[in-house]
C-alpha cells in the first residue's frame, strides 16, 4: 500500500520513543493488554481486559500452538499477550519491540508470572530481526504492523525466520469507507498510521510469499463500542490520577474519545492467518 506524498515517514527509533513516553500509562488500561477489546454487543460488560484476550485468542487459535512450539510475537508490547499465550499452550515466546520500556516492563510481568523460563523480550525492529532463518514455528503480529514503515519488508523478514510450513497470524485496522490523509494523521497523530484495506492486507501477505487460509472481519465488535472504551478508561481514572494526576487523565480520556471518532462505518479490524508454503 502506497503512502501518500504530504505523510512523512516515522522510523522504527521514533515509534519506540513513542511507546517509551506512553506504555507505562497505556498498561494501566485493559489490563495490560495494549490492544483493542471484542465485544458481542451493548449488552455484553464482560471487562475490557477479558474482551481483550478474546482478541489475542483469536489470534492464537488460528496458529495451534503447543509445547513444542515457539512463537516470535512482533510488536510484542508490555507482553501481556505473550504470557498468556505461554500459560495457556506451554508454547515458548520471545517478543520483540523497539520501546526499552516495553521490554523492561514486560520482563518483569513475564518474572512476576513464573514464566520467565518460556518467555523473553529484546529490544529489535522486526524489519530486521537477528533471528537465523526458520527460527519460529509460528509468528504474530497483534496491532503491530499499522506503524510499520515498510509492511511488504515486515513480512518477508517474518517470511525468512519462519519454518516452511509455519504459521502467521496478524490482527489489525483495515480501512472500510475511504478517509483522507488529513484525517488518517488525526486518527494517529503521534505516528505514520498505515490504514489498508482487507484486500490490501491479503495482497501483502500473498506478495510474501505467503499462503492465506483465514481471515474474519469484526470491526462493528471492535470499533462499535467507543462508550464500552470511555468507561473502563473511567474506571482507571483513581488509578491514573494517584500515580500521574488529574491532566493526565483528561488527556488520555479526550485521547480515547477521538481515537473512536470514526467507529466501524470507517474502520474495521481483521485477522488473518496464513501459511508460509512447506516447498
Amino acid at each position: 500500500m502506497d503512502k501518500p506524498t504530504d505523510t512523512p515517514t516515522i522510523g522504527p527509533v521514533e515509534v519506540g520513543k513513542v511507546y517509551d513516553e506512553r506504555s507505562e500509562l497505556s498498561d494501566m488500561l485493559a489490563g495490560g493488554h495494549l490492544h483493542l477489546s471484542y465485544w458481542y454487543d451493548d449488552q455484553d460488560r464482560t471487562p475490557a481486559a477479558d474482551a481483550s484476550q478474546r482478541i489475542t485468542r483469536r489470534v492464537v487459535d488460528t496458529l495451534g500452538l503447543g509445547p513444542d512450539d515457539h512463537l516470535l510475537d512482533a510488536g510484542c508490547g508490555m507482553g501481556a499477550p505473550a504470557i498468556r499465550i505461554a500459560e495457556e499452550t506451554g508454547a515458548r515466546v520471545t517478543g520483540v519491540t523497539v520501546s526499552n520500556v516495553q521490554v523492561h516492563g514486560a520482563e518483569q510481568k513475564a518474572k512476576a508470572s513464573g514464566v520467565a523460563d518460556r518467555v523473553s523480550f529484546r529490544y529489535g525492529d522486526f524489519m530486521s530481526l537477528d533471528f537465523a532463518d526458520g527460527t519460529f514455528d509460528a509468528v504474530m503480529a497483534i496491532e503491530a504492523l499499522q506503524e510499520c514503515p515498510d509492511l511488504h519488508a515486515a513480512l518477508r523478514e517474518f517470511s525468512r525466520v519462519l519454518r516452511a510450513g509455519g504459521l502467521i497470524a496478524i490482527s489489525d485496522y483495515t480501512t472500510e469507507t475511504a478517509i483522507t490523509a488529513e484525517q488518517r494523521r488525526q486518527f494517529r497523530p503521534e505516528v505514520d498510521i498505515k490504514l489498508p484495506t482487507l484486500p490490501e492486507w491479503l495482497g501483502a501477505l500473498r506478495g510474501a510469499g505467503f499462503e492465506v487460509e483465514e481471515y474474519l472481519q469484526c470491526g462493528p465488535r471492535v470499533f462499535g463500542h467507543r462508550s464500552r472504551y470511555l468507561e473502563e478508561t473511567d474506571a482507571v481514572r483513581d488509578q491514573i490520577v494517584a500515580k500521574y494526576d488529574e491532566e493526565t487523565f483528561q488527556g488520555l480520556r479526550q485521547e480515547v474519545a477521538k481515537f473512536f471518532t470514526f467507529g466501524p462505518k470507517y474502520l474495521g479490524y481483521a485477522i488473518i492467518s496464513a501459511r508460509k508454503p512447506r516447498n
